[in-house]
């Protein structure tokens, strides 16, 4: 239940009458929000994290190509994510580029994850921001060394639906006063066009990146 919450994200009804929930709300892992079963602090929400993806490590091609390539990421003690997204794209095109929706609508920021966490590890962290955790997209902030970096993570809807992806995360660097963002769209559709290119969104620079 709680993997469900945190990498498809389900919404689960808050209810004592269901077993699981009480189990989690008991041990103070969910709590209850507006009827939801959400996860109860963004301490609880790190470990958990950390947990699920710590047990697929070992079996995972993309944590695998994160860890090889860690190194070239950090430059004078500051993160390159225009690199980190840039190399995601390849190694995702090298692992999983024939997986079907599905697979990748459930698996999509959790393989972020597993590509990002070994580069960051031991110096960065990340959180997910709670508003824009859903189905559809959720946005990532990286720290590292004090700067922060903010990702959206979405499924491709159309162009239209894109562009509202882009002035909702222009929206959000506005508001952690942040000039450059980036967009991670998994693209089902057969005539999709892979790739990276720069965007102006209200005075903010965007990296798109499309898998």
């Amino acid at each position: 239940m709680l993997y469900a919450v945190l990498f498809t994200g389900e919404k689960i009804s808050f209810n004592h009458d269901n077993d699981v929930i009480d189990l989690a709300f008991m041990l103070g892992f969910v709590k209850n929000e507006e009827g939801m079963a959400v996860i109860a602090n963004r301490l609880f929400e790190t470990r958990l994290y950390n947990l699920f993806l710590s047990e697929e490590e070992m079996d995972s091609q993309i944590f695998t190509k994160g860890t090889m390539d860690k190194n070239q990421f950090i430059q004078n003690g500051r993160l390159d994510m225009d690199l980190v997204m840039k190399k995601f794209l390849v190694s995702w095109e090298e692992s999983y580029s024939s997986a079907d929706e599905k697979f990748i609508e459930d698996n999509g920021r959790k393989f972020f994850l597993l590509f990002l966490k070994p580069i960051i590890n031991g110096v960065g962290n990340y959180y997910i921001e709670s508003r824009t955790r859903d189905h559809r997209r959720t946005d990532i902030i990286v720290d590292y060394h004090g700067r922060q970096y903010i990702v959206e993570i979405k499924i491709w809807r159309g162009d239209e639906y894109n562009k509202r992806g882009e002035r909702q995360l222009a929206e959000y660097l506005e508001a952690y006063h942040v000039n450059r963002g980036y967009l991670l769209s998994f693209n089902f559709n057969k005539k999709k066009v892979r790739g990276t290119k720069e965007v102006s969104v209200d005075g903010k620079k965007i990296l798109e990146v499309v898998v």
